[in-house]
C-alpha cells in the first residue's frame, strides 16, 4: 500500500467513524422519543450518554496506546469490532418501553447501553486511537488535522440528517442504513489496524524524537491536565445550557438543538484545523459583549423574544466556543501525548454534559445553569489571560456583571411565582397575574415559554373557560355536540385541568399526563378538577402507551392536546396513533386535535391521516374578542360525517390549506421540517 493510499484509509476510517458517530444520535433518539412523551429532555439525556461513552472510548484509546504492544492493540481492537457487529441492526427493543414509574433519565441510559453501547464505544475510540497509529508510522505528520476532519464529518452528518436522510428514509430504513455503514467502518478500521501493525517500525526512533521535538512535545503536568479539561467542560456545558434555553424558554421548536450543536462542532473544526482561525483580538472583545448580552437576556424580554434570542444565543455560543476551543488548541501537546490530551478533552465534555443534563435538573429549581455557565466562562477567561493585567481585570468585571444578572433572574422568578418545580420534563411555574380589575386576576401555569392553562381567582369566575378551551373553540363545540348525559371524555395533556370544567353529573373525564409534577400542580394550584361535577381520573405515563395497554374506553370525545407545548410529540399524530384512538372511541365519537402552534402547520397532517383512513374532519379556527380566551385551531375527526355536520360545528368549519407533497405521517416516517410555517 502506498503512502497516499494509506493516508486515504486512515482518513476514510476517521471520517466514516465520525459521520456514523453523530448520525446514530438522531436515529436512535427518534426511535425512543415517542416512548418518553416526545420530551426535548430525551435529546439532552442522549447527549450525556454519548459524552460518557465518548469518554470511555478515549480512555480505552489512551490505555491501549500506552500499555499494549502494536500487535496486541490490533488483536484486541479487531476482536471488539467483530463482536460489535452482533448489535446490528440498531433497533431499540420494545421491552425497553417505560411503564410510567421509572426514572426516565436512567432508563434511557440503560436502553442506549443495551442497544448501541459497544458500536458507539468503538466509534468513539477511533479518532484518538487511529491518530495515535498515524503518528507512529511514516505518514504521521499534522495528526491534529485528523481531529478537524473528524469534527467536519460529524458536522456533515448532523446537517444531512434532517435535510436529506430524514426526508427520504423511514426510521427502520435509517437504522438498517446506519448498520451497513457501521459494517463498512469496521472493515476500514480493521484495515487501518493491520497497516499500523505492519508499518509501526518504519520510522526510526531518532526520527520519532526529532518529530516530537519539532512539534513542541513536552511532558504535561497536573495543571496542564486541568487546563485541558476545563475549556472542554465549559464548551459542553454552554452547548446544552443554550440548547435548553432556546428550546424551552424561547421557541417550542424541537429540532432547534441542531443549530447549537452545529456551531459547537464548527468551532472545533476551525480551531483544530489551523491556528489561523482563532484570533484573540477578534474573538475576545466580541465574545465579551455577547457574554454580557446573553447574561442580560436571562432577566430581560430580549432573552425570550424569538427574533432576538435565537440569533443572540446562537452567535454567542459560537464565539464562546471559539474562545474555549481556541485556547484549548493553543495548549495541545505533541503527538506523544495525543491520546491523553483527547482523554482530558472528553472527560471535560462528559463532566459538562453531566452537570447540565443530570445534575442541574435535580438541584436547580429552574434553568439557571446557563447563567452559572456564563459566570464560569468569564472566570475562565481570567485564568487564560492572566499574563495581561488589563484583560484579566476586564474578565473579572465581566464575571461580576454576569453574576448580577443571574441574581436578578433568580430574584424575579421567585418574587413573582407561587411554585417553581423542575424535573426531567422541564420547569413548571405557577403564578398569579393581577390586573386593574380584581375580577380579572388569574392564576397561570407555564411550562418554559408555553402557557398550559389559567384560572380566574374570583370565586364567581373559577369555572369559566379560559385560554384555548372556550365554548366556541373546537373542543367546546365537540363536547357540546355529543351525548348530552353520562359523557366519557378523554384528555391527552392535562395542563391546569381546564377541560374538567365541562364535566356534568354522571360524566367521566379521564386525563392522561406524562409529567407527575403537572398532575400535582393541577390539583394543588387549580380547582378545575376538584370543582368539576364529573368523575375525574388521572393516568400517569405517556398517553399513547397507556391507551395501547388499556381496554377500549368508549370515549364520546378524546382531546389530543399536546402539540403547543415545549416539544412536539410526533408519535401522537401518526396513522398508528389514530388507530389507537379509534379503538377507544364510540362509533359517533369525536377526536379533537389541538393544533394551535406558532411554528408548525399540523392541521394538514391530521387531515391527511384522516383521509387515508376514510374519516371525516372539521377544522375550527376560533377568533374572539374575549380577553380570557386565545385564538385557537382545533381539528375534529370522526367516523360519522353527520356528527361534524351539526350546527354550530358546520357553521364554524374552515378550509384547511394543504401542504404540497405532504404524505401520511406514520411512526416510521415523519418530518417536522415539511410543516414549518
Amino acid at each position: 500500500m502506498t503512502t497516499a493510499s494509506s493516508k486515504l484509509v486512515f482518513a476514510g476510517t476517521i471520517f466514516t467513524s465520525a459521520f456514523a458517530l453523530f448520525l446514530v444520535q438522531p436515529i436512535i433518539a427518534k426511535q425512543i422519543l415517542p416512548w418518553f412523551g416526545g420530551s426535548a429532555a430525551v435529546w439532552a439525556i442522549c447527549m450525556v450518554f454519548f459524552q460518557i461513552v465518548l469518554l470511555a472510548g478515549y480512555a480505552y484509546s489512551d490505555w491501549i496506546s500506552n500499555k499494549l504492544t502494536p500487535r496486541r492493540q490490533v488483536i484486541l481492537h479487531v476482536v471488539l469490532l467483530a463482536v460489535s457487529l452482533s448489535f446490528l441492526p440498531i433497533i431499540a427493543s420494545p421491552h425497553w418501553k417505560p411503564t410510567g414509574n421509572e426514572d426516565p433519565s436512567l432508563l434511557i441510559i440503560r436502553l442506549l447501553l443495551g442497544t448501541i453501547g459497544l458500536p458507539y464505544f468503538l466509534l468513539s475510540t477511533t479518532g484518538p486511537l487511529v491518530q495515535s497509529w498515524v503518528s507512529r508510522t511514516q505518514i504521521g505528520t499534522h495528526v491534529y488535522r485528523y481531529f478537524s476532519l473528524s469534527n467536519l464529518a460529524s458536522l456533515i452528518a448532523l446537517i444531512c440528517y434532517p435535510f436529506v436522510i430524514e426526508r427520504h428514509a423511514a426510521i427502520v430504513g435509517q437504522a438498517y442504513g446506519w448498520s451497513a455503514a457501521y459494517a463498512a467502518f469496521a472493515v476500514l478500521c480493521a484495515g487501518s489496524a493491520f497497516y499500523f501493525m505492519r508499518h509501526v517500525h518504519a520510522l526510526p526512533p531518532a526520527a520519532h524524537a526529532a518529530r516530537h521535538n519539532a512539534e513542541g512535545d513536552w511532558d504535561p503536568s497536573l495543571r496542564d491536565y486541568l487546563l485541558w479539561l476545563t475549556p472542554a467542560a465549559m464548551g459542553s456545558w454552554l452547548l446544552l445550557a443554550i440548547t435548553n434555553h432556546i428550546t424551552q424558554n424561547v421557541a417550542a421548536i424541537p429540532f432547534l438543538w441542531l443549530l447549537p450543536l452545529t456551531l459547537y462542532l464548527l468551532s472545533f473544526v476551525l480551531c483544530f484545523e489551523s491556528d489561523r482561525w482563532y484570533r484573540r483580538p477578534v474573538f475576545l472583545p466580541i465574545g465579551a459583549v455577547l457574554l454580557a448580552l446573553c447574561a442580560y437576556g436571562l432577566q430581560d424580554s430580549i432573552g425570550t423574544d424569538i427574533w432576538i434570542a435565537i440569533p443572540l444565543y446562537a452567535i454567542g455560543l459560537f464565539f464562546f466556543c471559539m474562545f474555549l476551543h481556541g485556547e484549548l488548541a493553543r495548549m495541545r501537546p505533541g503527538p506523544r501525548h495525543l491520546t491523553r490530551f483527547y482523554l482530558m478533552v472528553s472527560l471535560g465534555g462528559a463532566l459538562g454534559g453531566i452537570a447540565v443534563g443530570l445534575i442541574a435538573p435535580r438541584v436547580l429549581p429552574a434553568y439557571y445553569e446557563l447563567g452559572i455557565g456564563l459566570v464560569i466562562t468569564a472566570l475562565l477567561a481570567m485564568v487564560a489571560l492572566k499574563a495581561r493585567l488589563v484583560l484579566r481585570v476586564s474578565a473579572g468585571a465581566l464575571a461580576v456583571l454576569c453574576a448580577y444578572f443571574l441574581y436578578v433572574q433568580i430574584h424575579d422568578d421567585f418574587t413573582g411565582s407561587r411554585r417553581i418545580e423542575r424535573n426531567f420534563y422541564g420547569t413548571l411555574i405557577s403564578l398569579d397575574t393581577h390586573r386593574d380589575n380584581p375580577n380579572d386576576d388569574v392564576r397561570q401555569l407555564y411550562h418554559g415559554s408555553i402557557k398550559h392553562g389559567e384560572q380566574f381567582l374570583a370565586a364567581a369566575r373559577r369555572q369559566e373557560p379560559t385560554a384555548y378551551y372556550g365554548r366556541s373553540a373546537g373542543i367546546g363545540l365537540a363536547i357540546a355536540n355529543t351525548e348530552p348525559h353520562n359523557k366519557k371524555v378523554g384528555v391527552i395533556g392535562l395542563g391546569a385541568g381546564t377541560l374538567a370544567l365541562y364535566g356534568q353529573a354522571g360524566d367521566t373525564y379521564r386525563m392522561y399526563e406524562i409529567n407527575p409534577e403537572v398532575i400535582e400542580l393541577a390539583k394543588s394550584e387549580f380547582s378545575f378538577m376538584a370543582d368539576s361535577k364529573a368523575h375525574v381520573d388521572t393516568v400517569l405515563g405517556d398517553a399513547r402507551l397507556s391507551l395501547e395497554r388499556e381496554a377500549p374506553q368508549a370515549f364520546d370525545v378524546l382531546a389530543v392536546d399536546a402539540f403547543s407545548g415545549d416539544s412536539i410529540p410526533v408519535h401522537l399524530i401518526t396513522a398508528q396513533a389514530m388507530d389507537v384512538y379509534l379503538r377507544h372511541m364510540k362509533p359517533d365519537g369525536i377526536i379533537a386535535f389541538h393544533v394551535t402552534n406558532r411554528f408548525l402547520r399540523l392541521a394538514p397532517v391530521v387531515a391527511k391521516i384522516a383521509a387515508a383512513k376514510g374519516l371525516y374532519v372539521a377544522f375550527i379556527h376560533d377568533e374572539n374578542d374575549n380577553p380570557a380566551l386565545r385564538n385557537t385551531d382545533w381539528i375534529l375527526v370522526s367516523r360519522d360525517a353527520a356528527v361534524l355536520d351539526k350546527e354550530p360545528i358546520r357553521k364554524a368549519t374552515s378550509d384547511i390549506k394543504p401542504i404540497p407533497g405532504l404524505g401520511v405521517w406514520t411512526d416510521d416516517f415523519n418530518n417536522l421540517f415539511e410543516v414549518l410555517k
